[in-house]
């Protein structure tokens, strides 16, 4: 993978990671920050900057809210996607309504992603 990244990010990145949403704690404190792997949070990639990251499963995991869903989120999202895919990176998407509403199975679809051989 491409270890360039912005370093004009990196302090905006640990504001987030100070300031995660509801639904980035209850994903990490539940679940990410107890697997046995290292998953970064609020990680620089190039000029983005992604909620969560496992190196060992090329791994991007986002949580989005709403403002994901509009045409300006979308298209965004999808320039981010397309340069993340060419670093070989997987990202998954999960919706806030997902964390609230099935965290198992966005948990077991994560796990199943870091671990496919335990399937």
């Amino acid at each position: 993978m491409d270890t360039k990244h912005n370093p004009r990010l990196t302090h905006i990145s640990q504001k987030l990671s100070k300031e995660m949403t509801r639904e980035e704690r209850h994903l990490w404190y539940d679940f990410l920050k107890n697997l046995p792997v290292t998953i970064h949070r609020q990680k620089v990639i190039g000029d983005y900057i992604v909620d969560f990251y496992c190196a060992s499963a090329n791994l991007v995991i986002e949580i989005d809210g709403s403002q994901h869903y509009h045409q300006a989120g979308l298209e965004n999202d999808a320039k981010r996607d397309k340069y993340l895919a060419g670093l070989g990176l997987t990202v998954k998407h999960f919706s806030n309504d997902e964390i609230h509403g099935d965290f198992s199975a966005v948990c077991t679809d994560i796990y199943h992603h870091i671990f496919p051989d335990e399937m």
